[in-house]
C-alpha cells in the first residue's frame, strides 16, 4: 500500500476505534445518534468513509442503522439483553475449556498481566479503565482460545453486554467483579475445565442478575464525547 493510501485510511481506523472505545467505556450511551456530518467533521473524513465505518459497526451489532433516522448506538431491548446473556452462557464455558487445552507460559502471562491492570484501575478508581478492562477480559479469553470465530463472537457479545449494563443500570463494579475474573484465571491455570466453565457461567449469571431490565435512555452530544479528537488535525479521508 502506498503511503498516501495509508494516510487516507488512518483517520477511518481512528474513527472505528474511537467509537468502539467510547461505547465500551460508556461514554456513548445506548440510543446516542451518530450523525454522519458530525462524525465527518470531528474526524476530518468524508461522509462516505463514515458510512463505511457505521456499516461495519452495525454488522457487529453495536450500531443500529434505521432508514430515514440514521445511525444510533444500539439499544438492546430487555428480551435481547436476556438473549445476549443466554448466548454467552452457551459459548463462553466452551472458550475457557478450549483455552485450557492450549494454555502455555505466554498465555498465562497475558492473563496475569490483565488481572494486574484491572487491580491497578480499581486501586486508582479509574472508572473508564475499569469498564473497558472488564470487557477486555472476556475479549482476551476469546483471543487466547485460538478460534477466531469464537473470539469474534465473544467480542461482539461482550460489547453488547457493555451497552446492556449501561442501559439497564448495572454498576460495573457489581456486574463484572475483578475477584471473579481472578477465580476464572486460577481455574484455567490449574487446568480444571469443569470448574472454569462453572465459574464463567456463575459470573455471567451474576452479571444478568445485576441488570434492571426496564426502559430508559440518556442523550449525549457526540461532539462533546469526541472533543479531543476534533481538536486534532487529520488527513482527509
Amino acid at each position: 500500500m502506498l503511503k498516501n493510501d495509508v494516510d487516507k485510511e488512518e483517520p477511518s481506523r481512528d474513527l472505528y476505534h474511537q467509537v468502539y472505545l467510547a461505547i465500551l467505556e460508556h461514554r456513548l450511551p445506548p440510543g446516542t445518534k451518530l450523525g454522519e456530518d458530525k462524525l465527518a467533521k470531528i474526524f476530518n473524513v468524508s461522509r462516505a468513509r463514515v458510512r463505511e465505518i457505521l456499516a461495519r459497526l452495525s454488522h457487529e451489532g453495536v450500531v443500529e442503522l434505521v432508514p430515514q433516522k440514521g445511525a444510533h448506538v444500539a439499544r438492546p431491548s430487555p428480551k435481547q439483553a436476556r438473549h445476549v446473556m443466554e448466548m454467552r452462557r452457551l459459548i463462553e464455558p466452551g472458550i475457557v475449556r478450549k483455552l485450557i487445552t492450549s494454555l502455555d507460559d505466554e498465555k498465562h502471562a497475558k492473563l496475569l498481566a490483565h488481572l494486574d491492570a484491572e487491580t491497578t484501575a480499581r486501586r486508582d478508581a479509574d472508572t473508564q479503565a475499569i469498564i473497558r478492562l472488564s470487557g477486555d477480559f472476556h475479549f482476551l479469553l476469546g483471543d487466547l482460545c485460538g478460534n477466531e470465530f469464537l473470539a469474534r463472537s465473544i467480542r461482539e457479545l461482550s460489547t453488547l453486554t457493555c451497552l446492556i449494563i449501561y442501559l439497564y443500570d448495572a454498576p460495573t463494579s457489581d456486574a463484572c467483579r475483578d475477584d471473579e475474573h481472578a477465580e476464572i484465571v486460577n481455574a484455567v491455570v490449574a487446568k480444571d475445565a469443569d470448574l472454569a466453565a462453572e465459574l464463567v457461567t456463575r459470573h455471567l449469571d451474576h452479571i444478568e442478575a445485576s441488570l434492571k431490565l426496564s426502559d430508559g435512555v440518556q442523550v449525549v452530544d457526540i461532539e462533546q464525547v469526541f472533543s479531543q479528537i476534533s481538536a486534532k488535525p487529520n488527513a482527509k479521508g
